[in-house]
């Protein structure tokens, strides 16, 4: 008789959980998500330059001047968005300014 209640295949699983968990995982689903998204946001600046968008943003940018070159890299930039742009070099927020 104990040996038949500690066999954990006497269970059956499906009627330890609830019905209503499935219902219950996406309101918390939901709030996790806008959680993220309010830890991600981050305040636009007003100086143009590429976008944060999560991170990829700044791992592009280093991208492409580890790729280019440092020289070609703020050129593409300073032509794409002015003389004074705002870039990430290694996770850092740097500043490019040209004239």
């Amino acid at each position: 008789m104990v040996l038949e209640t500690l066999n954990p295949m006497h269970y059956n699983i499906t009627s330890l959980v609830p019905e209503t968990m499935p219902v219950a995982t996406v309101p918390v689903l939901i709030l996790m998500c806008f959680l993220f998204l309010i830890w991600n946001h981050e305040e636009t600046s007003s100086i143009p330059g590429p976008g944060y968008c999560m991170g990829i943003g700044p791992l592009i940018s280093h991208g492409r001047f580890l790729w280019m070159g440092v020289g070609n890299a703020c050129n593409y930039y300073n032509k794409t968005y002015g003389e004074f742009v705002r870039v990430w070099i290694s996770g850092e927020e740097t500043f490019i300014i040209s004239k």
